[in-house]
């Protein structure tokens, strides 16, 4: 039987999209452009339907072209798993790891680790990603990470993971100094608060429902990227909201932000480490590494 779907060709058009154009995507994957194109033109023929609309500057899927992706990466990263798997089962270490960090823990103590990890001589590529609020969890449950770091709060619902407390995070209410709240007597209430905007630090999960903290209800909202994003913008009084405590100290230590005393404070946060709890699954690098994590202090 002719199969006219290889994996080759579904990871040819995943680097397409993800690059946004077939050079870039050609240099991505070590080929040169016209090896790309071929593979796309032939599995179109094959196929018989047209995957790429091709009257823009960026390659654009067409609506053919986003199922068979979507689909695609389903069974890409079915058979990297399977590889991982086969690997793993041949010599109980594994090829790749991933991960997930909190935005708002140090990354240091984690690199500190990494250096001991190398000069063991593992062989297991390690990939470190950056999680917001909730992500943490969710990388973990879909798969997108081994090991996650500093996941706040309450996890999902189900078993499956194992979960050690890191440890509580504090967090405070700053404001830039120039900003109106700033000369506001102390403590602040919260009918004064919500004439402000609040800067809010986007939960990067990606199935798990977003989470959002120390908001309040009909507040205008600026969302940015991470917490180091949101730290800026209310330096430069773009609005205000609650920041770690350590990451607010070094703000005030260099007259960017102050710290406001609010009559209704939110809560401090427990963080979690946690992976899955399968121990049979887990292979040599990764029990190495949850036993190095969970004598680290990053809090």
């Amino acid at each position: 039987m002719n199969k006219k779907i290889t994996l080759d060709a579904l990871e040819i058009l995943d680097a397409i999209d993800r690059k946004g154009s077939f050079a870039a995507a050609a240099e991505s994957l070590f080929r040169v452009p016209s090896a790309i194109t071929y593979s796309i033109r032939k599995l179109e023929e094959d196929l018989g339907v047209t995957l790429f609309n091709r009257t823009g500057h960026r390659a654009m899927l067409t609506e053919a072209g986003q199922e068979l992706l979507q689909e695609g990466r389903h069974l890409l990263q079915a058979a990297s798993e399977l590889e991982a798997r086969v690997r793993r089962v041949a010599t109980g270490i594994e090829t790749t790891l991933t991960i997930a960090i909190s935005d708002i823990l140090p990354i240091t103590p984690l690199l500190q680790i990494l250096q001991d990890f190398y000069a063991i001589g593992f062989g297991t590529r390690i990939k470190v990603t950056q999680e917001v609020f909730g992500g943490n969890w969710d990388a973990l449950i879909s798969g997108r990470a081994d090991i996650s770091i500093g996941a706040p709060g309450d996890g999902p619902s189900g078993g499956g993971l194992t979960i050690k407390p890191m440890g509580i995070m504090p967090f405070v209410f700053a404001v830039a100094p120039h900003h109106p709240l700033a000369i506001l007597p102390e403590p602040l209430e919260n009918q004064d608060i919500i004439q402000y905007r609040s800067i809010s630090a986007a939960d990067s999960s990606r199935n798990l429902p977003p989470r959002t903290s120390g908001i309040l209800t009909g507040q205008d909202v600026l969302t940015v990227a991470n917490m180091a994003s949101k730290v800026i913008a209310q330096a430069n009084g773009l609005g205000v909201g609650y920041i770690p405590q350590h990451l607010a100290d070094e703000q005030v230590a260099l007259k960017k932000l102050v710290i406001k005393q609010v009559a209704e404070p939110k809560p401090d946060t427990m963080m979690y480490m946690a992976w899955h709890s399968q121990e049979k699954t887990m292979g040599k690098a990764q029990q190495w590494l949850v036993k190095r994590l969970e004598k680290t202090a990053f809090i």
